[in-house]
């Protein structure tokens, strides 16, 4: 009976951060994963820029509708609906072997190699000291943590005022890639407005982005080709994919893809893991010392609720960032031609710390919105398809999109559970409840703030978009931090109540979710708790 050092569960950002810790001093590491990938839309995508294709390639129509027209979901709103074909494996066999049911929440879980790091949009932001406070994260572990993982993935930013809220105390790091015509634009009238638009609160400035702007490691810099949602050629986006070919060269290191760990059962020296293989549906128990559980938190509470005693009848905390898009106009740019050289990740961001603490911050991403095609707003039109169409090519250089997430706390609304199910392989679904109340009033008057926070920098709003609860697609707090033993709560090192050799490395403990770009800390949380188990 084979009996490893430590499993993995997991091969998202967190997962790949866990396991490159284990394995760098040492350690003999074997990571489960759904381990589902691309096998059809990878060998389809020239290497060109977004423009030349769209002049140039007879069979654009393949990547970018899809060969079953997998760019056109019934619900444009639903979440996972702006997927691309290139990116609809990284949620593929979610409804058969993750059920869930809600009437109020729609998240997006992914079983895909990597996770949904595959699809991440690379902003990084580093909490400040009173939202790790909140979170339950130790600000010096955390410190460290944070440039380890800047270290590992490669991060560029600005030096402005969006500095301090995102990469303020990271060394290293790279220049931002260059902005575009519309971005320009918001800052060059934000320069001479800050002085009013900071006393409200007000901070904008480039994104920090796990993306090169020079070469590192064997990965390209950025080549502004603008296919940013479709492939990741060159590697300067940083995804679990990167870490994942770098730990499968290490001795130390065996994946066994395609499996779902379902649940865990444990003796004094040892943790059985037990797992489904998908497609077969076989089963089969993997064996360690010590288990780091990071699936990504909504997985992780299937394994916990059907793992722990009581488990069964157990309800458990959710948080999740309110999230709300806003197309903008930006009039100067109406009918202008668009740059050849672009990318499609966040241009801008824009910050709103109301009290100057830094602990309730709400942040707002700017991309502007080419490559995710027009046909995808042009139902948003009050006009038939042949005048949406040539109206919507007029205003494309001037429209910039914004969302715009919240921070969110712990309510007695926001709760999930294990209900029993014949329907499903495991013999249950996780139902879910999600419901803000009178909060939702405090997010509508702050996103009028934003409204009337960029139409002062010339972006003007055409409408807002709220889509369904999950769509933020930040998830966290189902097993919250606490320093008392109590059952489905983790040890502030990670460690789960009532195991003996059970950790936890993805979001699951966070007792606060701030508004700003999560993955970051998530995957220095997960290097943390890595780094702590011995």
């Amino acid at each position: 009976m084979e009996i490893h050092d430590f499993i993995v569960v997991g091969s998202g950002c967190t997962g790949v951060m866990a396991a490159q810790t284990l394995a760098e001093r040492g350690e003999k590491v074997l990571v489960i994963d759904g381990g589902i990938t691309d096998d059809h839309y990878a060998s389809l995508l020239p290497e060109k820029n977004f423009s030349d294709l769209r002049r140039t390639d007879d069979s654009q129509e393949r990547y970018f509708l899809g060969d079953n027209f997998e760019s056109f979901p019934e619900n444009e709103l639903g979440t996972g609906a702006q997927l691309t074909p290139a990116r609809q494996f990284l949620i593929r066999e979610t409804e058969k072997y993750l059920p869930l049911v809600s009437e109020n929440f729609s998240p997006v879980e992914s079983l895909a190699e990597g996770g949904l790091g595959g699809g991440w949009g690379l902003g990084c932001c580093v909490f400040s000291p009173n939202e790790l406070k909140k979170a339950g994260l130790p600000e010096s572990e955390m410190a460290e943590a944070y440039q380890v993982v800047s270290d590992r993935i490669g991060i560029s930013a600005a030096n402005d005022d969006a500095r301090k809220f995102t990469a303020a105390q990271l060394r290293d790091v790279q220049e931002a890639p260059p902005a575009g015509p519309s971005a320009l634009s918001l800052l060059e009238k934000y320069a001479s407005k800050k002085n009013r638009l900071n006393r409200n609160g007000f901070f904008l400035g480039r994104p920090a982005l796990a993306l090169l702007t020079k070469e590192k490691d064997g990965r390209q810099p950025l080549a502004f080709r603008d296919m940013d949602f479709y492939e990741d050629a060159g590697n300067a986006a940083w995804r679990p994919a990167v870490a994942i070919r770098q730990l499968r060269k290490k001795s130390n290191v065996r994946f066994e893809s395609g499996w779902m760990a379902t649940h865990f059962s444990e003796t004094d020296d040892c943790v059985s893991v037990h797992a489904m293989k998908i497609g077969t549906d076989e089963e089969k128990i993997f064996r360690c010392r010590r288990l780091i559980l990071s699936p990504g938190v909504l997985g992780t509470a299937r394994i916990v609720l059907r793992s722990m005693p009581g488990g069964g009848e157990k309800k458990l905390p959710l948080l999740c960032n309110p999230y709300t898009y806003v197309p903008c106009l930006v009039p100067s740019r109406l009918g202008k031609k668009m740059p050849e050289k672009d990318f499609g990740f966040a241009q801008l961001s824009l910050f709103h710390d109301a009290d100057g603490t830094e602990s309730d911050i709400a942040m707002a991403s700017l991309y502007t919105y080419r490559s995710l095609l027009l046909f995808r707003l042009i139902r948003e039109t009050p006009l038939n398809y042949r005048d949406g169409r040539i109206f919507m090519q007029h205003i494309a250089p001037a429209l910039l999109i914004a969302g715009i997430h919240h921070p969110e706390i712990f309510r007695d609304t926001q709760h999930l559970f294990l209900e029993k199910s014949t329907s499903t392989l495991t013999g249950d679904q996780l139902h879910v409840n999600y419901r803000r109340g009178d909060a939702d009033e405090e997010v509508k008057r702050r996103e009028k703030k934003y409204v009337s926070a960029l139409r002062s920098m010339g972006a003007w709003a055409l409408k807002t978009v709220r889509p369904e609860t999950g769509a933020s697609i930040h998830y966290a707090g189902t097993l919250p931090f606490s320093a008392e033993e109590k059952a489905f709560t983790l040890h502030p090192d990670g460690k789960l109540h009532g195991t003996k050799n059970v950790y936890v490395a993805d979001g699951s403990g966070f007792t606060f979710l701030p508004a700003k770009g999560l993955t970051l800390s998530l995957m220095a949380n997960a290097h943390r708790v890595a780094r702590g188990v011995k």
